[in-house]
């Protein structure tokens, strides 16, 4: 189990490099080719920004968000998501692409946790679809550690002073799911209409669920 609540060390020696999100040559031939299709008016990249829009905010944290309405609807499920997430999230069909394991972390009146990949951008794609450009940012990496409470800020989540922070750093081998504090007011809403008000950055912990999320363009800048 590796957490740090607002500062700890860091492990490096379970990070190792087989990781899936690591394109860096496979984005500069994306690049290329997009270039060149546009320039002979193959394709429109308004419409390539839409499909990907579609994926990072829509398609994939649907699964995740299935996952939280359905801890919030379903005590028992709840429960097995603390107990064995990797089994729980994967008796809904989601998986993750290289056997990776999933751990869920619950928001609580006392208690915001905030997902990191500080060496890399470790992620859980299966259940949230693309990972936010932010999130492998290095100034997000780094300051997420340094200053949980300020970086949340500049989201626009403000914690009371009371509210400890909790950071988890995601690795090749487990990656984490933040089970947002379902919102006051929701009682009687069936698991679908709950799912409607989990974010993909609520998932994160950069979000409060029922709140805005944070759009692609529309990013605070979270700043070195």
């Amino acid at each position: 189990m590796r957490h740090r609540d607002d500062h700890a060390d860091h492990d490096h020696d379970h990070h190792d490099h087989h990781h899936d999100n690591h394109y860096s040559d496979m984005q500069a031939r994306v690049k290329a080719l997009e270039t060149l299709l546009t320039e002979k008016g193959l394709i429109d990249p308004a419409a390539i920004d839409a499909i990907v829009e579609t994926y990072e905010t829509k398609v994939g944290p649907r699964n995740g968000a299935r996952v939280v309405a359905k801890a919030w609807s379903d005590p028992d499920f709840a429960e097995w998501l603390k107990r064995d997430a990797t089994a729980a999230i994967a008796s809904l069909g989601f998986t993750g692409r290289q056997g990776e394991h999933m751990r869920a972390v619950f928001n609580t009146a006392d208690t915001h946790n905030l997902i990191v990949c500080t060496l890399c951008s470790c992620y859980p794609w299966s259940v949230l679809g693309l990972p936010p450009v932010w999130y492998k940012a290095p100034a997000y990496r780094s300051r997420a550690v340094i200053d949980p409470r300020g970086v949340l800020a500049e989201f626009g989540v403000t914690l009371p002073d009371g509210k400890k922070v909790r950071v988890w750093d995601s690795t090749a081998e487990l990656r984490y799911l933040v089970i947002p504090e379902r919102p006051e007011q929701t009682e009687g809403m069936d698991e679908e209409a709950l799912a409607d008000l989990v974010s993909r950055d609520a998932m994160i912990g950069a979000a409060i669920a029922g709140s805005p999320k944070i759009s692609g363009a529309g990013n605070p800048e979270v700043t070195a």
